[in-house]
């Protein structure tokens, strides 16, 4: 879910630029520090939007720059437990396909697709099912359900969000609005 929230943080101000210490500056530096971090608490930073104060500057021995403690608000993205999104397919391997939700990557395993068995076509870059015609290839567009998450905030590489497909109302949107029109000439309900 997206959100904007107030944060503080201290960012180091180098010595070219000390007399210049306006909001501006101190932002641009902020989005240079933050922007694309995961944080456990606020999940990954979208943007900076505003500087709303900067704290009085502290000198650290042996270091160059000055330090400033800043409050802004900032564009977070942290996808909530349960939370069902749309994304599109940005890679397709062996056990399933990356999903690109928001500014990061979630896994939709290849068990939480779909119940027909998929298998990966290496060629064509996509899981293809034995059963019917349905595949999933890099850029479908999906609407998943977060069901695991696990960040490293150390190595924002490393976490890991875990998707499912398997629910009514999720899949691949081709799949769902084939759903949608069979229940509309056959006069069903949608589950």
């Amino acid at each position: 879910m997206y959100k904007r929230v107030r944060l503080k943080d201290t960012v180091e101000v180098p010595p070219k630029h000390l007399a210049d210490v306006t909001d501006e500056r101190v932002k641009a530096l902020l989005q240079d520090k933050l922007e694309g971090r995961m944080d456990e608490d606020v999940g990954s930073v979208v943007s900076v939007i505003e500087v709303h104060d900067i704290g009085d500057g502290a000198v650290l021995h042996n270091r160059p720059g000055v330090y400033y403690e800043a409050e802004f608000d900032a564009l977070t993205y942290d996808p909530d437990m349960q939370e069902v999104a749309d994304g599109t397919v940005v890679e397709t391997v062996e056990f399933g396909a990356f999903v690109g939700i928001g500014p990061v990557d979630g896994l939709l395993h290849v068990s939480q697709i779909t119940d027909e068995y998929l298998t990966f076509d290496g060629v064509n870059q996509q899981l293809a099912s034995s059963d019917s015609d349905k595949t999933l290839g890099v850029d479908d567009a999906v609407r998943v359900r977060v069901v695991t998450k696990s960040i490293d905030e150390r190595n924002p590489r490393d976490s890991k969000i875990g998707l499912t497909a398997k629910q009514p109302g999720l899949g691949k949107h081709e799949w769902l609005e084939g759903q949608r029109q069979h229940r509309e000439q056959t006069g069903e309900e949608a589950d």
